[in-house]
């Protein structure tokens, strides 16, 4: 049974929160279909994700998921993790410290956890870093470890 989000009624609640563990997300099955619509938008077309005859014969026995699709689903991840409220407006900052781990293998079943890393007053708003790391399904390892930067405004948006 799936933990519902770490909701923070508004920003300023993240002030004070550094080390708050964020239940992890719900399983997601890494397809081909997956992979290949990946392949065709960022124009990496590299055999060991695509190919899947070759990769059966490759260091991994199957084709496996890009290092940057297992990184952008991270934002699929997030607003199962934290629910931040009463916001103006947000952005994405960007991204710290990515590292890829493991492979994830087509047919894999992957899922994110987190922890809050920081949390500060920045530029009148409130930034958080959300250290995510995406599990894999019965792997020893995990698959990749991302700190992303978010920032929350509670003023009028501009």
């Amino acid at each position: 049974m799936r933990v519902a989000p770490k909701i923070f009624p508004r920003p300023r609640a993240l002030l004070g929160s550094v080390g708050t563990l964020l239940s992890p997300s719900e399983w997601l099955t890494i397809d081909q279909a997956r992979v290949d619509g990946f392949a065709d938008v960022t124009l990496d077309h590299q055999w060991i994700h695509v190919d899947v005859e070759r990769a059966r014969a490759g260091p991994f026995g199957s084709t496996i998921a890009h290092g940057y699709l297992t990184m952008s689903l991270v934002n699929h991840f997030l607003p199962q993790l934290i629910e931040v409220q009463g916001f103006t407006h947000a952005v994405n900052v960007g991204a710290d410290r990515l590292r890829f781990l493991s492979p994830v293998r087509v047919g894999s079943r992957i899922r994110g956890s987190g922890e809050i890393i920081a949390a500060e007053e920045v530029k009148g708003a409130i930034q958080s870093v959300v250290r995510v790391t995406v599990e894999i399904e019965g792997a020893d390892k995990p698959a990749c470890i991302v700190d992303t930067i978010s920032r929350y405004y509670e003023g009028h948006a501009a």
